[in-house]
């Protein structure tokens, strides 16, 4: 698809977004970049997910924070 052709998060899932992000940072560093409860308090991956679906500006700095982190 053509109009994808540019976008750094085309085909990755907010799921993979979160493990990479985990693995490769921790949810204390995930904490201090997007200042979210899901994140700071007993965090994982099931609650952050539920959250990060029904609240567009956390998942909009969620998604930035992994392209930057990625080098992307």
């Amino acid at each position: 698809m053509e109009t994808q052709k540019n976008n750094p998060l085309h085909g990755v899932t907010l799921a993979m977004m979160l493990v990479y992000l985990e693995e490769s940072i921790g949810w204390e560093a995930m904490a201090e970049e997007v200042n979210i409860n899901c994140f700071k308090f007993d965090p994982n991956l099931k609650s952050s997910l539920a959250f990060l679906r029904k609240t567009p500006w956390a998942r909009e700095q969620v998604e930035r924070l992994y392209v930057r982190v990625r080098g992307i």
